[in-house]
């Protein structure tokens, strides 16, 4: 039988606690590294232990400040090759840029390219995200690229919560968002609802629905909850139609400034994510609930790191299928 290889997990400022949940589930403790920034804002980070020979793991979500988080990446994967890592695998619960995926109107930048290319050539062996905003970032990478989905996490928690799946619609909150809306319905087995949006002849946009959800329980899923507009306008759209009961879901809760108001005073009933940033929201105690990622992650980390397939990480489990 061959060894197992050793392996170091490392923690950056982004989301600790986090990477310390991932480190307790793979019965590790994290590696000692300080990052800090000088007066004048640039970043210095120490790795205080030996990484030459070990495949590295390093947890960084690249939220606000978005730059900053993603400075401190690529200097800590420069730190890892100058020491002689043998392989740095880069574990991203949130991919910054990922919106900036294609060009939509002239000389526009697809960010999501850049950032992907400073990423391989500081020295990245592998990428692992998850919910990126559109697969096909992948594909922006010459190296390996595991993507992993919140969805079977949000199927899992609303087959637990015993909602009428009899009465029970899962919506787009836009057009864009069709593919996923469908996998959560596919897991419920439940059907799916489209918000769209058009102009009148004012020019005075408005929204419509696609599909049934008077006196329906509905579950809008979104990847991002960023300015909350998405889904208090969806929600308003939702009641209006005579919706009975309204839940939201997204994989990433980045709440720039107002999103938590917005959906405090949405008609949303509970709005749940997962905990992929660090999320601060007491505005929002009576309505928010925070999922963890970290058993998703750290068993993609042991499948990484035991070539193993991640294949089963993509669907939901039997046991909740069983219960469909």
């Amino acid at each position: 039988m061959i060894p197992e290889e050793p392996m170091k997990i490392f923690s950056l400022n982004a989301n600790r606690p986090l990477a310390e949940k991932i480190a307790a589930e793979l019965d590790q403790p994290l590696g000692k590294c300080t990052v800090k920034q000088f007066s004048d804002g640039e970043i210095a980070i120490n790795i205080e232990e030996t990484v030459r020979g070990f495949h590295v793991f390093v947890i960084q979500a690249t939220n606000d400040p978005v730059n900053d988080r993603w400075l401190e990446l690529l200097i800590m994967i420069d730190a890892l090759k100058r020491a002689s890592a043998k392989t740095i695998n880069v574990v991203m619960p949130y991919y910054g840029y990922a919106r900036q995926d294609r060009t939509t109107k002239p000389r526009e930048p697809i960010t999501a390219k850049l950032v992907a290319n400073m990423l391989v050539k500081a020295g990245a062996s592998r990428v692992l995200t998850l919910d990126l905003h559109t697969v096909q970032v992948q594909g922006f990478f010459d190296i390996p690229v595991d993507n992993l989905f919140t969805v079977p996490l949000f199927s899992q928690y609303y087959l637990d919560k015993n909602l009428d799946l009899e009465n029970l619609v899962v919506v787009a909150p836009k057009n864009s968002g069709i593919s996923r809306s469908r996998s959560l319905a596919n897991d419920l087995d439940v059907p799916i609802a489209i918000i769209d949006y058009a102009k009148d002849e004012t020019g005075a946009s408005f929204g419509y629905i696609i599909g049934e959800v008077q006196d329906k329980i509905c579950i809008m899923i979104d990847d991002i909850c960023n300015t909350g507009v998405t889904f208090s306008r969806g929600s308003q759209i939702l009641a209006e139609a005579g919706a009975k009961e309204i839940y939201a879901c997204a994989s990433h809760a980045i709440f720039s400034k107002g999103a938590k108001e917005r959906i405090a005073e949405s008609p949303i009933k509970e709005l749940c994510v997962t905990d992929s940033v660090l999320v601060d929201a007491p505005e929002l105690k009576d309505k928010l609930v925070e999922l963890s990622c970290s058993a998703l992650m750290a068993e993609a980390i042991r499948r990484i790191h035991t070539n193993t397939p991640m294949s089963p990480l993509f669907k939901l489990s039997k046991s909740h299928q069983d219960k469909k």
